[in-house]
């Protein structure tokens, strides 16, 4: 199944720690300006779909305050943003299916709250068995 292709560990070493200050860096001109870290894992797999879920988590760094800031406008700027390099993950998720799995497309999603310091951005792909 293809999900087993794709860990934790795999996402983490496409999105590694320091990318968020990257991020925060390129779009508040200093990484100081971020109010939270961000990481990105493995959410499910729908197997009547073929959808996989992946979801950028993010974390109020110490300090911070999370609801103080617009997160449910990042899923519009980590579709096109070069540093959160959305569709090169995807590309690389592809890369690493077993050769009868192929991505058909992908979609991210709104914001999630899960508590006032942790929220999530999923993003759906789509993948296609090959015959």
């Amino acid at each position: 199944m293809p999900e087993s292709a794709i860990t934790d560990d795999f996402l983490a070493s496409l999105f590694p720690p320091g990318r968020d200050n990257e991020f925060f860096e390129a779009l508040y001109g200093g990484a100081e300006a971020g109010a939270f870290d961000i990481g990105l894992r493995k959410a499910g797999f729908n197997k009547d779909s073929n959808t996989m879920v992946i979801e950028f988590v993010l974390t109020e760094r110490p300090g911070q305050c999370m609801a103080c800031n617009l997160t449910y406008g990042l899923p519009q700027v980590f579709e096109r943003h070069p540093v959160i390099n959305l569709k090169g993950i995807v590309e690389e998720i592809g890369k690493r299916l077993e050769p009868e799995w192929e991505v058909q497309g992908w979609q991210i999603g709104s914001t999630q709250v899960i508590d006032s310091k942790v929220n999530t951005i999923p993003v759906f792909i789509r993948l296609e068995q090959k015959a």
